[in-house]
């Protein structure tokens, strides 16, 4: 029966009374906005949350015996005197204590414990469980208490690197790459973000064992030295060689030192064949470093190392068939990276003097469809006449984007992958570049260019470029719940920025249509790669409106999926509200 709530003394309520309790077995009110339930068990009172906290299931529909209230849905088991979970799928449920007084059943709150800490505490344990509902709910209520953005993504983090033998994966990239786009998103979608990259890192780790580091070498060595050998142990793919060698110089820099000689040599041996992991390894790299930013460069030892053995162990691009039959890129490579180098040290007096629209210029040039010599005495002049090293990794990225842009529909969905590769990859040699320009990491722009000019058969016929007609962005939420909606999802995107539409606005939406959908690796290295490319270009310029053009079309291509995981944070977002997610049927007589 559910009593009403007639008094508060003290802070406590009144559910009913001790007779209708034994009567009935249980009585039902609420302590402030939560539903509580009073359950009669033997001689013992006791008064929990009226909710699974697993799945906001009522619990006075479930069964009592032995001190336990089971609930009818999942199973899921809680002692009545703690609220605390038997099975570790399901949250803990809040208890409340209960008082006599007379004939009167009073509830009241029992003090809170150390919010933070606590959720704190569930937050590693669903990474650990590989549970996202425990996920969702303590990151929504870690921010809720005004816990940084930033520190919950260093827990996901340092879980990630220590919990995952193989070490860095894909779970930790998509963490990194939310973390870098949260500004980009609605505020009520950042929560959102951070789930969906924890819940990828707590997948990545689920089954494995730890990884335990190498210790440095114990006398120093020279740093030139040191990049020979891990270019060679990277090269012979003797990971855990490569691995101590790279924590020797990592250890030697110190905390305050920089690491412009260690990732030097980590993109030069990432760089020292074509596209290792079809780029992955280029992308886990620099989300290694990029990961400083929220953990601290004193971070670097237990980081960096984890890239090595994915490094060593990478596919690597010019052994395959696409790169050396019916032309030898790979020997055009090796033959002009030493050309790429040179010209790159001898133009050091004439670096800066290019502007945007040879950028743009560059970026077509590399999109010519007659031969790789093309693609690559288009990057030697444009080093040549000043191009910064920034500038020569943002029109290959831009190229890149132009070929999601122009992918036409008739091609096979998988093809989506090729395209896509290309312009991650190039996004985040671009991202390395801004943050420290290495002649070695220069290779990375020309594997890009030639990565772009493998791909132009998927752009014939190309895909018409888009009309900047007047768009809505509430047009585009059509294009999410249909497949096939490539074109036009693009021509919004397009139209709306072209006629003053703002550019945050646009990826914010798309991030929402992102976060909705169950997604995978690829989709997050897409989003990630079109917000910070047209980041890089002015506001209200073509270039930008097409980046996202891309983005918008590529999104659009993948959807819809069944959308479990928005529903698991929906879910957590109305448990932490204490919204009623199930209600009593009504009753048949009345209808009420």
């Amino acid at each position: 029966m559910t009593a009403t709530v007639e008094r508060e003394s003290q802070g406590a309520v009144r559910a009913g009374t001790l007779a209708e309790l034994r009567k009935v077995g249980q009585l039902l009110t609420k302590v402030g906005s939560l539903p509580v339930v009073v359950f009669a068990d033997g001689d013992d009172v006791f008064a929990i949350e009226d909710r699974c906290p697993h799945m906001g299931f009522p619990l006075h529909r479930g069964t009592v015996e032995c001190g336990m209230v089971t609930c009818h849905w999942h199973h899921a088991r809680f002692d009545l005197a703690s609220g605390c979970t038997l099975d570790p799928f399901a949250d803990d449920a809040r208890a409340f204590d209960v008082s006599i007084v007379g004939d009167d059943v009073l509830v009241s709150a029992r003090p809170e414990v150390d919010s933070i800490e606590h959720l704190r505490h569930r937050l590693v344990q669903g990474l650990e469980d590989g549970l996202t509902l425990v996920i969702a709910k303590a990151v929504l209520g870690l921010l809720e208490l005004g816990v940084e953005p930033r520190e919950i993504v260093t827990t996901g983090i340092e879980w990630g690197t220590r919990y995952r033998a193989r070490g860095w994966g894909s779970g930790l990239t998509v963490l990194v790459a939310m973390a870098n786009v949260l500004p980009t998103l609605s505020h009520d979608d950042r929560a959102a973000a951070l789930v969906h990259g924890l819940r990828f890192v707590s997948r990545d780790t689920s089954g494995s064992a730890p990884w335990f580091p190498l210790d440095p070498l114990s006398s120093p060595v020279a740093p030139e030295r040191l990049e020979e050998w891990y270019r060679r142990f990277i090269e012979t793919r003797s990971g855990d060689a490569a691995e101590r060698v790279l924590v020797t110089a990592v250890t030697a820099v110190g905390v305050d030192g920089s690491l412009a000689a260690s990732e030097a040599m980590m993109f030069a041996a990432a760089t020292d064949h074509v596209f290792l992991d079809g780029g992955h390894t280029l992308d886990f790299t620099n989300k290694a470093f990029e990961s400083l930013a929220y953990l601290g460069s004193a971070a670097a030892s237990s980081v960096l190392p984890t890239v090595v053995h994915q490094t060593a162990s990478a596919s690597r691009g010019d052994e395959a068939g696409e790169w050396r039959h019916p032309v030898d890129l790979a020997a055009l490579l090796r033959e002009t990276e030493p050309s790429l180098v040179a010209a790159w040290e001898a133009a050091a007096d004439v670096r800066g003097a290019l502007g945007d629209r040879d950028v743009v210029d560059l970026a077509w040039r590399l999109l010519d469809d007659d031969t790789a010599r093309v693609a690559v005495d288009a990057l030697l002049d444009a080093v040549a006449r000043g191009a910064t090293a920034e500038q020569l990794g943002r029109a290959v990225a831009y190229a890149a984007a132009l070929r999601l842009v122009r992918f036409h529909t008739q091609n096979d969905h998988a093809d989506w992958n090729t395209v896509h590769h290309a312009f991650t990859t190039a996004s985040s040699v671009h991202q390395a570049l801004v943050r420290h320009a290495s002649p070695e990491l220069l290779r990375g722009v020309l594997h890009g260019a030639l990565r772009v000019h493998l791909d132009r058969f998927l752009n014939v016929p190309p895909a018409r470029l888009p009309v900047a007609r007047p768009a809505d962005l509430d047009e585009l939420d059509q294009w999410w719940d249909v497949q096939g909606g490539v074109n036009e999802a693009g021509e919004i995107a397009y139209g709306y920025l072209r006629n003053e539409g703002d550019r945050a606005t646009l990826a914010a939406r798309l991030g929402a249509a992102l976060l909705r959908e169950d997604v995978e690796f690829h989709w997050y290295q897409v989003f990630e790669a079109g917000v910070r490319q047209a980041e890089a270009w002015p506001e209200g310029s073509d270039e930008q409106a097409l980046v996202l053009t891309g983005l918008a079309r590529f999104l659009a291509a993948h959807t819809p999926t069944r959308r479990e995981l928005s529903r698991v944070i929906d879910i957590a977002t109305r448990l932490r509200r204490g919204d009623a997610l199930y209600e009593d049927d009504p009753d048949p007589g009345t209808g009420t």
